[in-house]
């Protein structure tokens, strides 16, 4: 499942195109994360009373989660594939405060993969679409193994 070394470029290409906007980019993750999949609000108790994307978008915290969800994982992807150390806190407050499955991961990562797709298309093709799918596969697999070990069952 390891990427290659010309994978984990063409991931970090493209992250520092969402780096350029993170604020954007994170905001538009978790609105088509919602959109897809309206049961993760739930998940969400400062959220939760946000019903349409218009509401999503002038919401500053919403904006500023997104910005926290980036750098996390942005931070993580920089590691390319040596994560434990920033994985395990995350899986921690994931599985025993937030409890979010790891079902849930994906649907976020589908998110990403969307949004990366339609801000990035020119330098998001096929291969750099692969390759991000397996960094995030890597990432929800490290994340899975925590839970397990914390004896979440998400």
């Amino acid at each position: 499942m390891a990427l290659s070394d010309g994978e984990w470029q063409l991931v970090l290409n493209v992250w520092g195109k969402v780096e350029a906007d993170i604020a954007g980019h994170g905001l538009e993750v978790l609105i088509s994360l919602f959109k897809g999949h309206p049961e993760t609000l739930e998940k969400f108790d400062k959220f939760k009373h946000l019903k349409s994307e218009e509401e999503m978008k002038a919401c500053e915290d919403l904006k500023k989660h997104g910005v926290t969800v980036l750098t996390a994982l942005g931070g993580i992807l920089k590691k390319k594939g040596h994560h434990q150390a920033e994985i395990q806190p995350l899986a921690q407050s994931h599985a025993t405060k937030h409890k979010i499955p790891v079902k849930y991961l994906e649907f976020i990562s589908e998110a990403i993969i969307h949004v990366l797709q339609s801000k990035h298309p020119g330098d998001f093709g096929a291969d750099a679409q692969g390759a991000m799918s397996k960094a995030l596969e890597l990432f929800r697999n490290a994340m899975a193994a925590n839970y397990k070990e914390l004896g979440f069952q998400g």
